[in-house]
């Protein structure tokens, strides 16, 4: 196994193993989303998935270098077959709402690799509290034979801040943080296996501090969860996301050229806009770069 450090990043440059990787390189610019998407998943066979609201990559501004975040060593799995056009690497993405918002500026950016297929599948109002509502681990249960992904994008959170279905604790309990943790761990075990590696995109804050609590307290479980699975490469949103205080922030630095922007819709102040699901998708791009070139990919 080797090991490399788990970088969220806070720009759209990174120094892995000596190299510069940049957003430019994926061959896509700044891409505008024009809506939320559909509610279910479509495949493309030979490239992304069709998601509507998705349109053309425009021109690319300059790469400024800034810092980034480090996060604990984390362990690679070992890499398997080398992507290539035409045998490319298949790239699950999956979960809540937020999946269905930075997905298609995700699926643009990994598209113009020319290395990659991606299948995204989400459903709104999801998450790990309520399977009764919409029960996930079953779900990969059927849906991982059926992709066999390499790389598996996931992102839950923003409807799990509520008593867990079988348990009558609210979510700052000990026994919600554990069994909380407990949903937690089974997918990551589930989607980290057979030699997936599994990219786990946190959740951000929120403007109303009664609903902050509730988010960090699950923010602190993923991330005891992501100490325990050392495989799993977490984005810290969190982070991402915040003021220099640490904070919510509505405005953060876009890394594409330097500017603040308004990175939260109107409607709620948690969710991202369609800037904010831009510079999210950036993060995670980068992250299935550095796993790709570990694979051998000529990227």
């Amino acid at each position: 196994m080797r090991r490399r450090a788990a970088t969220a990043l806070a720009a759209a440059v990174l120094l892995v193993a000596g190299v510069v990787v940049s957003w430019s390189l994926f061959g896509a610019g700044r891409n505008s989303i024009a809506g939320p998407g559909p509610t279910t998943a479509s495949t493309a066979d030979g490239g992304a998935t069709t998601v509507a609201g998705a349109t053309a990559p425009a021109s690319t501004p300059p790469v400024t270098t800034v810092p980034a975040t480090t996060l604990p060593a984390t362990t690679l799995p070992d890499a398997g077959r080398t992507p290539t056009t035409t045998d490319p690497a298949r790239v699950y993405i999956a979960g809540d709402s937020d999946a269905g918002a930075f997905a298609p500026y995700l699926e643009t950016l990994l598209a113009g690799t020319g290395v990659i297929r991606t299948t995204l599948d989400y459903k709104v109002s999801s998450g790990l509290a309520r399977p009764d509502f919409y029960d996930w681990p079953a779900h990969f249960a059927t849906q991982l034979p059926v992709t066999n992904p390499d790389i598996v994008i996931v992102t839950f959170g923003g409807n799990d801040g509520q008593p867990i279905h079988g348990l009558n604790k609210q979510v700052d309990s000990p026994e919600w943080r554990a069994e909380y943790g407990k949903r937690v761990g089974s997918v990551m075990d589930l989607l980290g296996a057979d030699g997936r590696t599994l990219i786990w995109v946190g959740i951000p804050n929120d403007n109303e501090p009664v609903n902050t609590a509730r988010l960090k307290i699950q923010d602190e479980v993923v991330r005891d969860q992501v100490a325990k699975h050392p495989t799993v490469v977490y984005i810290d949103s969190w982070n991402i996301f915040s003021g220099l205080d640490g904070g919510y922030a509505e405005y953060v630095v876009d890394p594409r050229d330097g500017v603040s922007k308004k990175v939260r819709s109107s409607t709620d102040g948690f969710h991202l806009n369609s800037t904010g699901a831009e510079i999210l998708a950036l993060h995670i791009a980068v992250a299935v770069q550095a796993d790709l070139r570990e694979r051998g990919a000529a990227m």
